[in-house]
C-alpha cells in the first residue's frame, strides 16, 4: 500500500514538472521571440535617426541657409550683421571665485608675531608696514 502510494506520488510530480518545464519552454520562447522584435524595433529607429540627422545636415547648409536668407531678406525683415553688434568676451561679467573655507583657525590673541606662522603673517617682503 505505501508503495503504490509512492509510485502515485511520484508520477504526479513528475508530471507537475514535466507540465512546469512546457510551460517554460514556452514563456522562454515567447520572451525570445519579443527580445528579437524589439532588436529589429530599435534597429528601424536607428536607421530613420541616420536619415533625419543626413536630411538636418542637408537642410542646414551653410550656402543653402544663406541663399535662403537672401532671397527672404526683405520679406523676414532681417537686417545685416555688423561687428559691432556683437559683445566682447572682457565685458561679460563672471562670478567671483568661491572663498576658500577656514580649514584650521589659530587664535591669535594669544600669540605674538614671531609665532605666527609665515603664511597668517604673508609675504613680508610685499609687506609695507613691516621692517
Amino acid at each position: 500500500m505505501m508503495r503504490t502510494v509512492l509510485y502515485i506520488l511520484t508520477t504526479l510530480a513528475v508530471v507537475g514538472l514535466a507540465f512546469w518545464a512546457y510551460r517554460e519552454n514556452y514563456a522562454t520562447q515567447a520572451a525570445l521571440n519579443q527580445k528579437d522584435r524589439l532588436h529589429v524595433t530599435i534597429r528601424e529607429a536607428h536607421d530613420r535617426l541616420a536619415v533625419l540627422r543626413a536630411e538636418w545636415a542637408y537642410q542646414n547648409r551653410p550656402d543653402r541657409l544663406r541663399d535662403l536668407a537672401e532671397l527672404n531678406f526683405e520679406r523676414l525683415g532681417l537686417l545685416p550683421l555688423h561687428p559691432e553688434q556683437f559683445g566682447r568676451v572682457d565685458a561679460v561679467a563672471y562670478p567671483p571665485p568661491p572663498l576658500l573655507p577656514i580649514t584650521n583657525p589659530v587664535d591669535v590673541s594669544t600669540m605674538n608675531a614671531e609665532a605666527l606662522p609665515d603664511t597668517l603673517l604673508g609675504d613680508p617682503a610685499h609687506d609695507g608696514n613691516r621692517p
